[in-house]
This record gives structure tokens, sequence and C-alpha cells, in this order.
């Protein structure tokens, strides 16, 4: 099997270095060239026909967000993946790049105690990703499985009182045509977990709301729950529901992480399911991994409807796809008929008015 192609572009020597030897010392990567901002990596895409980039945000010349917007029409499909600081300015930066057609990111190691503690974290943060997307994404996701069994609604329908939304390469794209469709008079809360780290997700909910008509913010311990309301769980955090009586509320916590991951698609899902039974929607869209997969068969147990992203509108078929062949969707959508699709299904039965 050919190894996967990466170039690699940052402006500090020792990054350039660091990262090249330990991307090398995985036996199914290959750095094929190095270079110090934007204007070179144009010149050496060429030479070197990469399979992925990994890109720098902050370069002399020409930076990161500069060389995305020259490079796409150039080369629409090629896997760039941003390398950044997990600093304000560097996540600000990363969620542009996002939108400008970055596949992924990563962040840089900082503060970590060890050259080998940073070592690690530049393993495990970049050559998953680097191998997901140098195999051009497919195939190394489950869509080759068979497609699953996606089950019919139940005749007898529960109304609809949260929608709960599982999200994680791809997401900030995919959070921003979905919630931009939904209008201001929604009429149930929508709780989101998305993998991103702390500031990532403060600064992803600012972007959010500034182009939907739902507020949307980072979840707030205590905080009851409301019609209209949209929460993202803040990075490094796990974001539950708890009922109290009549009022449901949002809690935030940071137990071990599952999947590898804090928040966690999965100790959402299981909370609303327990919460809200068969008045809730989980939505599983594009992303890396599984997470998830276990909060959606607890949603299903518990009587409620799961919607999963199809994989042509997926960046990563990876957590909806493992949704679907597990048989656990309802239905298959869309990512641009996704929020129809939610917004049928909560007006199908009429509420009481208990959330």
């Amino acid at each position: 099997m050919p190894k996967i192609r990466v170039l690699v572009v940052d402006d500090a020597v020792l990054v350039r270095s660091r990262v090249s030897k330990i991307l090398s010392s995985d036996p199914q990567l290959e750095v094929v060239g190095v270079a110090a901002n934007g204007r070179i990596a144009l010149g050496r895409i060429p030479q070197v026909n990469p399979d992925v980039i990994l890109l720098d945000v902050e370069m002399p010349d020409m930076n990161g967000l500069e060389t995305l917007s020259a490079l796409r029409p150039i080369y629409p499909h090629l896997p760039v993946i941003m390398f950044s600081t997990s600093t304000y300015a560097g996540a600000a930066a990363t969620l542009e790049a996002l939108s400008l057609g970055a596949s992924d990111y990563a962040t840089k190691p900082s503060n970590l105690g060890s050259v080998e503690a940073a070592n690690e974290h530049i393993r495990q943060e970049l050559i998953p990703k680097i191998k997901l997307f140098g195999a051009r994404m497919a195939a190394l996701s489950p869509t080759h499985q068979s497609s699953g069994v996606v089950l019919p609604i139940p005749s007898k329908k529960a109304p609809v009182n949260v929608v709960a939304i599982g999200v994680s390469t791809g997401g900030p794209n995919a959070l921003a045509e979905l919630l931009s469709k939904i209008s201001a008079d929604f009429p149930v809360p929508i709780l989101i977990v998305q993998h991103m780290p702390p500031m990532f997700t403060k600064l992803l909910a600012e972007r959010l709301s500034s182009k939907c008509q739902l507020p949307v913010r980072e979840g707030v311990d205590g905080v009851e729950l409301a019609a209209g309301q949209v929460w993202l769980a803040p990075g490094d955090f796990h974001l539950i529901v708890q009922r109290e009586g009549t009022k449901v509320r949002l809690a935030i916590h940071q137990a071990p992480p599952e999947n590898s991951c804090r928040p966690s698609v999965d100790v959402l899902l299981r909370s609303v399911a327990q919460v809200y039974g068969a008045g809730a929607i989980a939505v599983m869209l594009t992303g890396m991994g599984q997470d998830g997969l276990h909060g959606c068969q607890c949603i299903r147990e518990f009587g409620g409807q799961v919607l999963a992203q199809d994989e042509a509108s997926s960046v990563v078929w990876g957590m909806p796809g493992f949704v679907v062949n597990a048989g656990l969707a309802n239905q298959v959508v869309p990512l641009e008929q996704m929020a129809d699709e939610i917004i049928q299904r909560v007006n199908s039965v009429p509420r009481s008015g208990l959330l």
C-alpha cells in the first residue's frame, strides 16, 4: 500500500523538523516536502504531489488563511489540516479556515510539561486525521459496510421536546448550514456536542449565533431549558440534562472522556434519553469515529427518534455511518434537508407545553 504523502507548512524551523520526524516514524506516512510559508507551499504542491497538507495559521508573507483561499480554486479536493495554537487568535483563525474549506484542524502542544508529552500530543492529534484524509476519507470510514437498515417512525409518535445533535469533523460548517434554516420561534431547545477544545467552542457559539436566528451559547451549569435555545457543550466538559420536577436543567461536568472525547455525544444522549424518553430526536452529523453510537441506541431504546446525515454530504461519514450501519437511524438525510426534516418532526405532534 503506498504511503500517504504529507506536505508540512510552518514558518518555525523547530516545528517543521519535529512534526516531520514524528510523522515519518509512522510506516504509513511520508513527509514529501516542507515549506516556511504559503507562497512557497503553493509552489511545492505540483512538485511533490501531496495527499495531505498540514498548514500553519500564522506565517509571514502568506499566512494559512491566504494560502487556503489561493489553494482551494486550484485544488478543491486536496485535504488540508490546519495546525493552530490553542489561543484566542489561533481558534478564531482556525474557525475561519474551516469556513474557507479546510478539511480539519489540530492544535499545537502547549504547556504539556515535557518534550515527550508534546510529541505524543502531536502523534495523537495529527496522525489519525492525516491517515483518514490521506486515504481520501471513504477508505477508512465505515462507508464500505452494508448501508444498514433505516427504521420507520413508530405509528404512535410522542411529541418532540428536545433535539440533541452530535458532530465532529466538518461540524462548524454543517451546524451553520443547519441552524441558519431554523426560525426564531422554534418550539424546543437544541443541545449540541461538537468535538472541540476550550475557547474554540466559545468562539464557535459566537459565530453560529451571529449567523442564526436562534441564540447559540455555551452550556451553563444549572440553566433551565426553554424553547428556542441552542446550547453548545463547552470544550473539555461533558454536557447533560437533569429533570427537577417539571423543569429540565443543564449540567456540565468533567467525568473521564468517553470515546477519547470530552465533551462526548454518548454522555449527552444517554441523559437526554433518560430525561425525555420518546420525546427526543438525536441528530448525528458528519464526524470521525463512533462517538454517539451507544447514545443513539439509548435514544431508540427509550422510544426516541434518530436522524443521520447521509454519506454524500458528510465530510467524514464516521459518526453517522456507524449509526446507520447499526440500524439505529429512522431516516438518513442530506445536510441541506436536515433542518426541514427536524422541523417537520418537531411540529408533527402537538406538545403539552412542558419540556
